[in-house]
């Protein structure tokens, strides 16, 4: 009886949160702000004295929306199911990958540690999308599931969790912009779990890390241009210059090769964060000006990227090999370890991209990246 009565509040919580014609007017006072992320804040209600998570805007195009998510110390969350495999990673590195019991997606799982813990049956697949199975999610007794939105709120699946009774939580990590914003969530996942200290130290440890590196001398001095990603059919989307890989980049010493095309880098903060459709043509200028071309979907070899845009097979990226892919640590059902374990390790990102754009490092010595070779 009781766990129902806090899966209740929980829901309730969200449920008048999110109602734009009946939002919930709180008194609160801060108790974990965030450095880096812009989608949550840790807080007291000065009423009732409960601790709150607030997840901001949770889905693309979001304006104003906030989700209030009672924190139970006395009871934490301790059976979890991950929607996403940057999840999943979050609560690695914080020390509880035994606390997932579900998981969307999980032959595409990277971490050892979780895909033996599906191998034994320790953690299931709960499908995806229209897919999703949520009486299997019910049989879990799940204390959170751990929930996002891609383009907009995910009203057919909170719905049936409200049905259901089930809580969950939107995790907005994909959502930022900055790479330690991005990390910075493992903070409000570790509260869910009760163990915010030891997401406070696993983020410490990536901060200063990154910040270390961001800030070595050859940071300021040569820039090489980078080129980015591969056409869509005949159409080129170029990331905004405030978005999780240009910030990457611009870390690592490198310039996004977009600034060539008379667009300031230095005035980020008013651009867009929509990417750029740009056409096959003006892709190839900006091509012919790089001096390095990363993260080029699945191409594994100089060979096929030629095939695949024999137009572009004569810039010099291309001509002198200066090709990077970050699929080094990709599984075989196309899985990428980049995007779990790198959503808390932007440090480690950028130490690759670092070695890549100033001395050109063999895949030997890269974590995520890896060199593409003539042939595959």
């Amino acid at each position: 009886m009781k766990r129902l009565a806090q899966i209740v509040l929980f829901v309730v919580v969200a449920l008048l949160s999110a109602c734009s014609n009946n939002k919930v007017v709180r008194e609160t006072e801060p108790i974990y702000t965030p450095r880096y992320a812009q989608g949550f804040a840790i807080e007291r209600d000065k009423a009732s004295g409960e601790l709150l998570l607030c997840v901001k805007n949770p889905w693309q195009g979001a304006e104003g929306v906030e989700f209030y998510s009672v924190i139970n110390h006395d009871k934490p969350a301790k059976r979890i199911v991950a929607m996403s495999s940057s999840h999943s990673a979050m609560l690695e590195a914080i020390g509880c990958s035994e606390h997932l019991v579900g998981i969307s997606g999980c032959r595409y799982i990277s971490s050892p540690t979780i895909c033996k813990a599906i191998e034994e049956g320790k953690v299931v697949e709960v499908g995806y999308d229209s897919a999703l199975d949520f009486e299997r999610i019910k049989s879990l007794q799940v204390d959170a599931v751990l929930l996002y939105g891609v383009a907009g709120e995910a009203k057919v699946q909170t719905n049936k969790f409200n049905e259901l009774g089930i809580p969950y939580i939107y995790i907005g990590d994909y959502l930022e912009t900055s790479p330690l914003g991005k990390a910075e969530w493992v903070v409000a996942v570790a509260y869910i779990c009760g163990l915010e200290e030891q997401g406070k130290e696993f983020f410490k440890g990536v901060e200063e890390r990154y910040n270390a590196l961001r800030n070595q001398k050859h940071c300021s001095a040569y820039r090489p241009r980078v080129m980015l990603n591969l056409p869509y059919r005949d159409t080129w989307f170029m990331p905004p210059h405030n978005s999780y890989m240009v910030r990457l980049i611009e870390d690592a010493g490198g310039e996004y090769i977009l600034t060539e095309n008379g667009t300031d880098a230095a005035e980020n903060e008013n651009l867009s964060t929509k990417s750029t459709p740009i056409s096959l043509e003006e892709a190839l200028v900006l091509a012919m000006k790089a001096d390095f071309w990363i993260n080029l979907g699945q191409i594994a070899s100089k060979a096929e990227l030629c095939a695949t845009a024999p137009r572009f097979a004569g810039v010099d990226a291309v001509k002198f090999g200066r090709l990077y892919n970050n699929t080094k640590r990709t599984n075989d059902s196309r899985g990428s370890d980049f995007w779990e374990s790198g959503a808390v390790r932007p440090d480690i990102i950028l130490e690759d991209l670092i070695k890549i754009l100033h001395y050109e490092a063999p895949t030997d010595s890269l974590y995520y990246y890896k060199k593409l070779g003539d042939r595959s």
